[in-house]
Formats: C-alpha cells, structure tokens, sequence
C-alpha cells in the first residue's frame, strides 16, 4: 500500500536503508540501535518480516512528532 505525500508515492513500509535516510541517520547507526544488544534501543521497533527487518512509515512519523 502506498501513501501519498505531496504527489509522490511512499511506500508504507522501509527497509532499514530507507528508513535511515528518511530520518537522515547512518543506516548503521539504526541497525546498531535495533540490534538485540543495544545500548540505546531506538525507540520505534521494526517489523520482521521473514528475515527483512521493515520499519513502518507511520511509526516513523509518530517518532519525529514527538521530538
């Protein structure tokens, strides 16, 4: 499914590539913060899908809401 967002679709759920750039972090830096040992759990879960970790665009938007 897909939204739109001022003309452009968006997919709804990111891989965890595209939904560091969406927040404009190192996709690194996420995989560090969803990884079973982290520190600092990023506080948004991602979604496992088979063996594809997905993060949910409206959890994402949530998270930057309440920033």
């Amino acid at each position: 499914m897909a939204n739109e967002n001022n003309g452009a679709k968006l997919k709804r759920l990111l891989t965890v590539q595209e939904a560091a750039e969406y927040l404009g972090i190192a996709p690194g830096h996420l995989y560090n913060c969803i990884s079973a040992n982290a520190k600092r759990p990023f506080p948004v879960k991602p979604k496992r899908i088979g063996g594809a970790v997905r993060f949910d665009i409206k959890e994402l938007d949530r998270y930057i809401e309440a920033l």
